[in-house]
């Protein structure tokens, strides 16, 4: 299935944290908290501005964001967890 985010949201896909501290110790998958650093799979087309015009968006397909927390909504496609969020709940593009 695909999916076709409109205006200014974005398809993305949290990134899977890391299973083990720096120190060794393994972390339960009941002690781990979400990620809040994911993968962008899909954009929308950008937003209409106060003329009609479209403003393309600062993000783009392939790139690694950090996102707040408790950004965007929760969806499965076709047996994954994607996020579908506004570019406006990105903090940072990590480079």
């Amino acid at each position: 299935m695909k999916i076709r985010p409109l205006n200014d949201r974005l398809l993305v896909k949290r990134l899977e944290e890391e299973a083990k501290t720096a120190g060794g110790i393994i972390i339960p998958d009941s002690a781990k908290e979400k990620p809040a650093e994911g993968q962008v799979v899909a954009v929308g087309p950008g937003k209409l501005n106060d003329k009609g015009d479209r403003v393309a968006l600062q993000v783009k397909a392939g790139d690694r964001v950090l996102f707040s927390k408790y950004g965007g909504t929760d969806v499965r496609l076709d047996g994954e967890d994607y996020l579908i969020m506004r570019e406006d709940d990105i903090l940072g593009v990590v480079e």
